[in-house]
């Protein structure tokens, strides 16, 4: 088996990577691995609590793809066991839902289905942690706490917070990074991909590999990806997250939404464009950017055709304020209405679920965001306690893509 020479391999893989613990270790693996013609194993676990995968979970899988490319092994670990625990890294609380085994092993379908999309899955090979661990009696699993000290358990800035707060730590979670880090002593882990938070389960994991003898993994972190609000870290529960299996639109009209300081984080970790014609783009119109940029991922989880229907169907609906093909709509009782058939402006957004709130109501109507359609007269509402007389059939809209249209029932 041949590889690039490590300085070519390096220059790809070190690109999006936050961190590389320790650091110095990564070209001699490298070297060996070429000099030997053994691919290095690289290890990526995943807790499948939820059945999505969204773009923050594709950037280490994109690293794991890379190096697949390369000609290392990519291990892909199912954490079957691990899900049971839930993962404490980066919580300030303890994870209260528990999913069924049953649940678990849905979402691991899934979750691998959606993965193919990323990494070549005919290549790699995929474990469950419940193998090993299902397998494992009181007395081993003692044995293996045994070798970790409640000081390095609480060592964890997230563990270290907690305590601080007096928030509860229960002993299960515990047990999490000790599980996570025997995953890599069983599969004999050189690298393991993951994002900085899990800095010390990595670290955990050389520490017993060590002590049974075998050669120590690298770490290697890539940076949290940002979701579309520009803050949090990108999540479903959020509501901040653009899904790899979304419909093509749907990842259209939210990549549109991106604030512009997180487009250069967006191109550097989800697309392989050179890095000089990043700068480039990014020097240019955002809303170009930002179309060029939803093309490119689009294309990688669709196709170039999804994606160029998708970046017109936008550019016609929302770009040039033209009405969508699919508003949805809404029904309204005639009895919500007051004498004269009207609804007070901010209660009609709401009701129309065009937002959450009267608050949400107020700023939208603020910035001159809202206004409704009918007999092909547009008309803005410039109060939230604007009395709108309904009919069947009117078009509100509110924002660049929010939409409904009223049907009004007895």
């Amino acid at each position: 088996m041949s590889f690039l020479p490590v300085e070519d391999q390096l220059k790809i893989l070190r690109r999006g990577v936050e961190k590389i613990v320790p650091e110095e270790e990564l070209a001699q693996k490298l070297n060996k691995s070429r000099e030997s013609g053994i691919p290095l194993r690289v290890k990526y676990g995943i807790d499948p609590t939820a059945a999505d995968v969204h773009l923050g979970h594709s950037v280490p899988l994109r690293k794991m793809r890379q190096f697949q490319d390369l000609g290392h092994q990519a291990v892909i670990i199912i954490g079957n066991a691990t899900a049971m625990v839930g993962d404490p890294s980066g919580r300030d609380e303890a994870r209260t839902k528990k999913l069924s085994a049953e649940e678990v092993e849905a979402n691991a379908q899934y979750y691998l289905n959606q993965v193919g999309k990323v990494i070549d899955l005919e290549k790699a090979e995929v474990h469950r942690n419940g193998d090993w661990f299902g397998e494992m009696g009181l007395a081993e699993i003692l044995n293996l706490c045994g070798k970790v000290t409640i000081a390095q358990l609480l060592s964890r800035d997230d563990f270290a917070k907690r305590m601080k707060a007096e928030v509860p730590i229960f002993l299960h979670e515990c047990l999490y990074p000790i599980m996570q880090a025997w995953d890599s002593v069983v599969i004999k882990s050189d690298i393991e991909l993951g994002g900085t938070e899990q800095l010390y389960s990595f670290m955990l994991a050389r520490d017993l590999q060590k002590d049974q003898e075998l050669n120590q993994q690298i770490g290697v972190m890539s940076p949290i990806l940002v979701g579309t609000d520009g803050t949090r870290r990108m999540g479903k529960s959020l509501g901040n997250y653009i899904g790899i299996s979304e419909d093509p639109y749907e990842m259209m009209k939210k990549f549109m939404q991106l604030p512009d300081a997180v487009m250069k984080a967006y191109y550097e970790l989800l697309t392989a464009i050179d890095l000089t014609e990043i700068d480039q783009i990014l020097a240019g119109h955002p809303k170009e950017a930002k179309v060029r940029l939803a093309k490119t991922v689009i294309t990688e989880y669709h196709d170039t055709e999804a994606a160029d229907t998708s970046a017109s169907r936008w550019q016609k609906e929302i770009g040039e304020g033209n009405l969508p093909s699919d508003i949805p709509e809404v029904a309204l009782s005639r009895s919500q209405l007051n004498e004269d058939g009207c609804l007070q402006a901010a209660q009609l957004l709401k009701e129309l679920k065009l937002v959450p709130s009267t608050s949400q109501a107020m700023q939208r109507i603020k910035g001159g965001a809202v206004f409704y359609l009918h007999d092909d007269q547009k008309t803005k509402i410039a109060d939230k306690a604007e009395w709108v007389q309904l009919v069947p059939g009117m078009i509100v809209r509110a924002g660049k893509k929010d939409w409904a249209k009223i049907n009004l029932i007895e």
